[in-house]
């Protein structure tokens, strides 16, 4: 129940807790950049989920329709979805039980974000996982 872009520290340490990473909005095109960061969280140790119910598989990986179809549980949902988007997939986050939602540059919902740390996740909202987990674990 951390506002993640208030403390480096605590982004830090989600970071290095996290191994299972649910990326929503994941595009199975290598030129987008939800690809591109699903790649580097793949490379870096990361669990990665593609959650896009309009893909079937990604790189030969099954791409789900929900968080819910995931097959274990979920440490971090990163999302690559619209701002209007969040507030059911933060919904979504909590019925499965994940740590954090982490929404990507240019995805904010101060509803949803309230919404996730009254539920007891911490929250980073209009960040790039990838930028700060270059900057924080590199």
């Amino acid at each position: 129940m951390t506002n993640l872009n208030e403390s480096d520290k605590a982004m830090r340490i989600a970071l290095e807790q996290a191994k299972v990473i649910a990326v929503v909005g994941h595009s199975d095109k290598p030129h987008r950049t939800s690809y591109r960061i699903a790649q580097y969280l793949r490379q870096v140790g990361y669990t990665v989920y593609p959650v896009n119910p309009t893909v079937m598989e990604i790189d030969g990986q099954p791409s789900y329709e929900s968080l819910e179809a995931i097959p274990e549980p979920i440490d971090i949902v990163n999302v690559f979805r619209r701002s209007e988007h969040l507030s059911d997939i933060v919904d979504e986050a909590i019925r499965v039980g994940a740590k954090v939602v982490w929404a990507q540059l240019g995805v904010v919902d101060e509803q949803a974000r309230q919404k996730a740390l009254d539920a007891g996740m911490d929250v980073a909202m209009n960040r790039c996982i990838k930028i700060e987990h270059a900057s924080l674990l590199r």
